[in-house]
């Protein structure tokens, strides 16, 4: 499967690839699923999931329509993931800090780019996908041989767990590769992520979300002050995202001991870690407070933690920090 002349080992390893794997397979097999959780309203306020773009879903040829395969790369964050672990008084999703600081679309999109340009086939064209494009990006990794679906809804692989961002690149040929085996389930009787989350936002029959109780969508998809999903005061306080699931999930277990942790931020990102970091919650809810909108958006500019601004960055403090779960 992996062709060191179709994509260098070495290349892959310096852009934080911990594996990849191709299909020529344009229909993700789990499209009627997701189309009963819109139906049933699994998606809560997540509309972009629900609207016209619902049924691009159902053919990669409805994004690209010149799409021949695709090759599909899981980018790891556990560095930042144990670091976080080991250091920070604050809950945030690693993700969020894993690629030096920057928003991962911004820098998986380079790292995408710099993979197509070592790609030395003639005639080859190819259009990068993130979770930005009308793609079942989980489904088309297990169509590529990168995991199964766990009960928490995310892609797991065997051996690097579920702490990594996947990434495509569509194809107008098709490349000199055998199509990957499938993955099969490996959750078993485990419901250890579902019992862990303490909005129960985790439907393990289904494999799905709720996601208007999910701590990620309040946290980054909720834009204004409103009350935190029911259970939130049982959580650690979580203040961007959540990781709630994954950590006790035992496949995450290994890659985390196998990892160093390791904070990198480039130099615009740096103040992040004294932010978001360092200081006491309530003197970054006061700093916060001070900064007028415009002023938050172009600090947090080029990161991920721009996404709520500042209203809905007060209102995840203000959740974390109350009495109440405090007291819990």
């Amino acid at each position: 499967m992996r062709d060191p002349h179709i994509l260098p080992v070495e290349l892959l390893e310096s852009l934080g690839v911990l594996e990849w794997g191709y299909t020529e397979d344009p229909a993700p097999r789990s499209f009627e699923r997701f189309d009963r959780w819109v139906a049933a309203g699994g998606h809560g306020p997540l509309s972009y999931l629900s609207d016209h773009r619902k049924d691009l879903r159902r053919d990669l040829r409805s994004v690209y329509p010149e799409f021949q395969s695709a090759l599909v790369f899981l980018f790891g964050y556990q560095p930042a993931k144990k670091w976080l672990n080991e250091n920070s008084k604050y809950q945030l999703a690693a993700y969020t800090l894993g690629f030096e600081g920057e928003d991962y679309h911004h820098a998986l999109k380079r790292r995408l780019q710099t993979i197509e340009e070592a790609l030395d086939v003639p005639g080859l064209k190819a259009v990068v996908s993130l979770d930005v494009e009308p793609v079942l990006e989980r489904d088309l990794a297990h169509r590529a041989g990168l995991g199964w679906f766990a009960k928490n809804s995310m892609l797991i692989h065997r051996r690097h767990g579920s702490y990594f961002i996947i990434g495509s690149l569509l194809l107008n040929k098709k490349l000199p590769l055998a199509p990957a085996a499938l993955d099969v389930d490996h959750c078993g009787q485990c419901t250890a992520c579902a019992e862990a989350c303490p909005t129960a936002a985790i439907d393990v029959e289904t494999r799905t979300l709720v996601a208007e109780n999910c701590i990620s969508t309040f946290t980054i998809e909720t834009f204004k002050e409103q009350e935190p999903p029911a259970g939130f005061d049982a959580s650690r306080g979580e203040v961007f995202g959540c990781d709630i699931c994954q950590d006790v999930c035992p496949w995450n277990r290994r890659p985390l001991e196998r990892s160093t942790g390791v904070l990198n931020l480039r130099e615009p990102f740096r103040f992040l870690k004294e932010w978001l970091l360092d200081l006491p919650g309530t003197e970054l809810e006061g700093l916060i407070s001070l900064e007028s909108n415009r002023s938050f958006k172009k600090k947090f500019s080029g990161t991920a933690f721009d996404r709520p601004g500042k209203t809905g960055w007060l209102k995840n403090l203000r959740a974390a920090l109350r009495p109440s779960r405090s007291d819990s």
